[in-house]
């Protein structure tokens, strides 16, 4: 037996106390996380965002994130209509060049004790020129100064005006400057941190930066002066915080939602395609009571590209681009590839609800005339075998190895290179690939940004354009369509363009993309957009 003394009572009591204690602390913290759990929205980033500095938001995963730390003079709507933002109205002179911007005089930039005694100041006109001024700057090498390429002046007129001055008339200025480049940043701010303001963000957005720890998390919490409010005049944003994570698998990305441990999946991914969706693209029953899936147009073409600056390469021979391109089904591809989830792209390069879209006539399926164009190929060249590579990454190597033994059928022996993403541009843009399998996103809502990857002068590294397509009337069609001010005889060039594009066939169309997400029951209004931007200042997540 055990003889216990006094001593030894008060020492089992001591640690029974703190045991209690900490039992009790542990539940309430349990308690309150769960219970302020619907206020934080959490999603996941398989790499990791390189800058909170909108002068770099160029990746998605950069541009979600500086979204909610940023505004800009306009923004874009769900329906691609360019609405007010900073600026409440703005007016366009009749030659199109010049635009003057009204401010508005409330919005407020995040909270540094570098304002001073209140720790904020108010956005100005001054505060624009500036940051537009710093995109150009030479030194800070932003990938967004492009944007600016047909502007001729800015200037702050006062504190409530900016004033815009473009070299030429061009329609699609207003969408450009809706892209996150042209966000506000304060100068006093930006000095001060130097480089290292990509990691210490401050904007006027619906959130505001709490910590970043690169590859692990980033958490943003809310901006409680933010200027923005609902219909009913309630302020937003709703959530308290938003809460980044950034696991690179994407099946433990997946198995992380299903777990309720992440409220949002964007896009679909092979990985887990057939586990979440049937043969007809519909959610399975297993998931229809957990799980809300909302669809919708996305501004996106996937493509193979094919180099044609080298005449030696095979598969830039015309016969060979067009016979690759009636060699396999778009319609079948998408149906047990994708789930039927996307529109075979047996149009043109531009995507349907653009301005030029107009359902020309592109490629189908026709397997014989392909075989011919092969033959008609091998009697002009005597090149009896003709060889291809096609490069892509992993995530779409399906696509590639179906088109692979498509071709095949034809005759056309085609290998397929799987490297990673990265490397794939960086050899696309020194047109060290033959194939290359590519996607082009809207950066604004008109098809001159997709018909620009094809002009001449934008030949790689200079530009978009990978394939070095060069054609005298393309180009003219395109510097005509940029000083066209009428959207219709402008839609009508652009289609004649992309018609051009299908004949010449620098590029194989694969399919029009479309926006998949998948989020938990309790999340309401994310809603979708067709540039699939995450835009979550009036997202709400019930209990």
């Amino acid at each position: 037996m055990i003889k216990l003394t006094m001593q030894h009572f008060k020492l089992i009591l001591k640690h029974l106390s703190i045991l209690c204690l900490l039992l009790i602390s542990f539940s309430c913290q349990q308690h309150n996380s769960q219970d302020r759990d619907h206020l934080v929205f959490r999603y996941n980033e398989h790499a990791n965002i390189t800058s909170l500095d909108p002068a770099f938001a160029k990746d998605q995963r950069n541009i979600w994130a500086v979204h909610q730390l940023y505004n800009g003079l306009v923004e874009m709507d769900a329906d691609l209509n360019v609405i007010p933002a900073i600026a409440t109205s703005w007016k366009v002179s009749d030659d199109g060049q010049t635009y003057v911007f009204t401010l508005r005089d409330d919005v407020q930039f995040h909270k540094h004790k570098l304002f001073g005694k209140d720790s904020t100041r108010t956005v100005t006109a001054y505060d624009f020129e500036y940051s537009f001024g710093r995109i150009l700057d030479d030194k800070l090498a932003s990938s967004g100064r492009w944007i600016f390429k047909s502007v001729d002046r800015f200037k702050a007129i006062d504190a409530s005006t900016f004033e815009i001055t473009l070299k030429q008339p061009f329609p699609a200025f207003l969408s450009l400057l809706t892209m996150k480049y042209c966000s506000v940043v304060p100068k006093e701010i930006v000095e001060y941190y130097g480089n290292d303001f990509r990691a210490n963000p401050i904007g006027t957005g619906p959130f505001k930066f709490k910590v970043w720890e690169e590859n692990t998390k980033l958490v943003l919490r809310k901006h409680q002066n933010y200027f923005e409010k609902d219909t009913t005049g309630a302020q937003l944003p709703y959530l308290e915080a938003v809460a980044i994570t950034f696991l690179p698998d994407k099946q433990s990305e997946f198995l992380q939602f299903i777990q309720g441990n992440i409220d949002f999946l964007n896009s679909l991914d092979p990985s887990y395609q057939d586990e979440i969706l049937n043969a007809s693209g519909q959610l399975r029953n297993t998931y229809t009571s957990k799980v809300n899936m909302i669809t919708g147009p996305y501004l996106n073409t996937e493509y193979l590209g094919i180099y044609i600056g080298d005449s030696t390469n095979v598969s830039s021979h015309h016969l060979l681009r067009k016979a690759m391109n009636y060699s396999f089904d778009r319609v079948k591809m998408i149906t047990y590839l994708r789930s039927g989830i996307g529109t075979p792209a047996i149009h043109g390069f531009i995507p349907k609800g653009l301005p030029g879209f107009d359902n020309i006539k592109g490629f189908e399926y026709e397997p014989e005339l392909a075989k011919s164009l092969v033959k008609q190929y091998t009697q002009e060249t005597g090149n009896a075998s003709p060889k291809v590579a096609i490069t892509t990454n992993g995530q779409y190597l399906n696509f590639c190895e179906y088109i692979q033994r498509e071709l095949e059928k034809i005759g056309i022996k085609a290998s397929v290179n799987v490297i990673p993403a990265s490397t794939i541009r960086e050899l696309r843009s020194k047109g060290e690939l033959p194939i290359f399998r590519a996607s082009w996103i809207a950066d604004y809502p008109d098809a001159e940004n997709y018909l620009s990857l094809f002009y001449s002068k934008n030949f790689t590294p200079n530009g978009p354009n990978y394939t070095r397509f060069k054609n005298i009337q393309f180009d003219e069609w395109y510097e005509t369509a940029l000083r066209e001010t009428d959207a219709a005889v402008r839609a009508k060039i652009y289609t004649k363009m992309d018609s051009l594009l299908i004949s010449e066939a620098p590029l194989i169309p694969l399919y029009y993309d479309q926006v998949v997400r998948f989020t938990q029951k309790n999340v309401h209004g994310l809603g979708i957009n067709p540039q699939n931007l995450l835009e979550l200042k009036r997202v709400k997540k019930a209990k």
